[in-house]
């Protein structure tokens, strides 16, 4: 039973884990969809900034306004360029994150498991004592009936 108690405690320590790693996942998580937002937004962005400028190259446009949007549409390739760097950043905290959590779920489950075996078998040693204790007091039951 005291094993079974000490177990107790270290699953509940496993289960902090787990709950600590679960946070840490989630917040990762919502950090690599924030990332990854920004960066589709961008490349939107630049998808229509080039399409104006593929539609203004057939009329007559300003010289400085198409400089303008190339200047622009540079400024969004280098934008973008560093925005995915972080996606890719924070994609790989994420999986790490993720396989924190895993290990910590696993571990969680393990010992809930030994715990239930554990006090499967100690069941089974009681009712094994009991069943032996019921057939000692039969036995002392029948051998003073029979004596008498």
């Amino acid at each position: 039973m005291a094993e079974t108690i000490t177990l107790s405690k270290l699953l509940h320590v496993y289960e902090n884990e787990r709950k600590d790693a679960q946070r840490a996942y989630h917040h990762a998580l919502a950090f690599f969809e924030d990332i990854a937002t920004q960066l589709y937004t961008l490349l939107r962005k630049k998808e229509d900034a080039e399409t104006l400028y593929d539609n203004s190259l057939p009329i007559t446009v300003p010289l400085e306004k198409i400089k303008g949007q190339v200047a622009y549409i540079e400024r969004l390739n280098h934008q973008i360029l560093r925005l995915q760097q972080q996606v890719q950043h924070a994609r790989s905290d994420m999986h790490s994150k993720q396989l924190k959590l895993t290990d910590a779920h696993v571990e969680v489950k393990k010992y809930e498991k030994i715990i239930d075996t554990r006090i499967k078998s100690e069941k089974e040693v009681e009712a094994k004592r009991e069943k032996a204790s019921m057939d000692e007091i039969s036995i002392q039951q029948f051998l003073s009936h029979k004596n008498r």
